[in-house]
């Protein structure tokens, strides 16, 4: 697995839920792109607009949706998630049900609408037993909207998505899932799940760059998400300027929410990427990944001092584990693998590994010394 990636030997990368490092596709395909900028500027691009349908391609079967008129590209998951935020037409009275350990972008874009009283409801699932049925007892007939990511990003609980999906259909509610920190490790069945949107930045767990956005909206709902920013991109016809100027009629499709230039640089990379992970096959990446965090389970768990913070009964987790050192300064504990360099991350009280499918066990097992090592208080 080693030849897709060329990280220093050095490096312990063990931070692929915050930023992943690039594949060596990755890099050439965007050498190639500056080369060609340099050498004859924007001349191809119409072979930019093929493969920003080839992207559109790839994440529509990332996620197995029925047609790459359901992906949109945007920058980011928070622009995804405030779009929806912004385009439903919330009454007074209307209430969001979001678990309380969600990453910001998936809090604030729904307090936000507390002054058109609408409610959002945080529900804690973390040491929870049944934490789907949690989420489920907090919806009500005025549940709107039920947003959660696929994967927590501090302590890496995985939902079990078509749960939570029936209950929506079931109470009506609009199902929203920000799947940042599975897709391009764990497999994802938009259809199965019954979502009616799915965003997912590309710089995490599908190796490509930060700018460069999944944004999937169910083709029955495209039309009663209001547009609340506009721009030539998103209209019929969109390089026909002069009709444009006559005639403001919105493309058909989730072009729709692309209302500006496409990032076409970050769209080359990130389709490079996708393309090494989708060659590879998510489900063989999956059972790497998964088997990459078992390890690091059982290794820490051998040192007598560690407690799991991190769900570990089977399916309950993709690739995330969090850790305690008991009677460290744990935060220092961080600072010390940084200085040595682990990147690692600080979450959810604790030290925050995510190795990816390409992680040797050797690599692991460095990390697992330096945590057994450190005893300062």
């Amino acid at each position: 697995m080693k030849s897709y990636f060329e990280l220093d030997e050095n490096i312990i990368h063990l931070n692929h839920a915050a930023i992943a490092p690039w594949p060596v596709v990755t890099r050439e395909a965007v050498i190639a792109f500056a080369e060609e900028n340099t050498a004859i500027g924007s001349q191809n691009y119409h072979l930019w607009m093929e493969t920003e349908q080839q992207l559109k391609h790839k994440l529509a079967l990332l996620i197995n949706a029925r047609s790459t008129k359901e992906i949109a590209i945007l920058k980011n998951t928070s622009e995804g998630l405030s779009l929806i935020a912004q385009g439903i037409n919330f009454e007074a009275g209307d209430n969001i049900v979001i678990p309380a350990e969600e990453f910001p972008s998936n809090k604030v874009v729904w307090q936000a609408l507390q002054p058109q009283d609408v409610e959002t409801r945080l529900v804690s699932i973390d040491n929870t037993e049944d934490p789907e049925q949690a989420l489920i007892d907090a919806m009500d007939e005025n549940t709107r909207l039920f947003s959660c990511s696929s994967v927590q990003f501090a302590r890496g609980q995985c939902l079990d998505l078509n749960r939570l999906g029936k209950a929506c259909k079931n109470n009506d509610t609009l199902f929203c899932v920000d799947a940042i920190q599975s897709l391009g490790a764990i497999q994802f069945d938009v259809q199965a799940c019954q979502a009616d949107f799915v965003v997912a930045d590309g710089h995490k767990w599908m190796c490509g760059p930060e700018g460069t956005a999944l944004f999937y909206c169910r083709n029955e709902i495209q039309d009663s998400l209001q547009l609340r920013q506009h721009g030539w991109h998103m209209l019929e016809d969109a390089f026909n300027f002069s009709k444009q100027q006559a005639d403001f009629t919105v493309v058909d499709g989730a072009q729709r929410f692309e209302n500006g230039s496409p990032n076409m640089m970050g769209i080359a990379a990130l389709n490079a990427s996708l393309g090494m992970l989708l060659d590879i096959g998510i489900a063989k990446i999956q059972l790497s990944v998964i088997h990459n965090v078992f390890y690091l389970q059982t290794k820490l768990t051998e040192l007598s001092d560690i407690t799991i913070l991190s769900p570990t009964e089977n399916g309950s987790y993709a690739g995330i584990v969090t850790f305690q050192k008991k009677s460290v300064d744990n935060v220092k504990l961080y600072q010390y693998l940084q200085d040595n360099n682990v990147i690692c991350a600080y979450r959810g009280d604790g030290i925050r590994f995510s190795p990816h499918f390409y992680t040797d066990t050797a690599v692991m097992d460095r990390a697992i010394r330096l945590v057994d090592n450190f005893s300062a208080l």
